[in-house]
């Protein structure tokens, strides 16, 4: 269910849609629904992934990589299988998975390298190894 204020504003907006662009904006995943603004704005978390690609490995938070690695692949898996199927919520989820799976390669690599480093000076390694 709409606002008032939502139906008035694509009522609004409706008059000044060009005829060539209004196949896209009556598309079942176009600008009038949460299945075009969702994907928009979650664009923002592929900037801010790609923007943590210089921070320091060991500065990296596991647990929220994981996550949004996670979210970004069951994502990727729902936007095929709903009707309409939403590319655009598809591409923006790849993109987070990627970002985060990157980055949690870097975060294991550099906890390895922290184990050999402290092993070749004879020193209990700092990180736990895994069981």
């Amino acid at each position: 269910m709409s606002s008032a204020a939502y139906r008035a504003a694509i009522s609004a907006v409706d008059r000044f849609v060009p005829s060539k662009l209004r196949p896209l904006w009556e598309h079942p995943a176009g600008p009038k629904t949460v299945f075009f603004w969702a994907p928009a704005f979650k664009w923002g978390l592929v900037i801010a992934g790609i923007g943590d690609l210089t921070r320091p490995p060991d500065k990296l938070s596991v647990p929220q990589s994981s996550a949004l690695a996670a979210t970004g692949l069951i994502w990727s898996r729902y936007s095929l299988v709903i009707i309409p199927k939403n590319w655009s919520l598809f591409s923006v989820n790849v993109f987070v998975a990627g970002t985060s799976i990157y980055q949690l390669s870097r975060a294991y690599l550099f906890q390895q390298e922290q184990k050999k480093l402290a092993l070749t000076q004879g020193e209990t390694p700092a990180i736990a190894p895994a069981k």
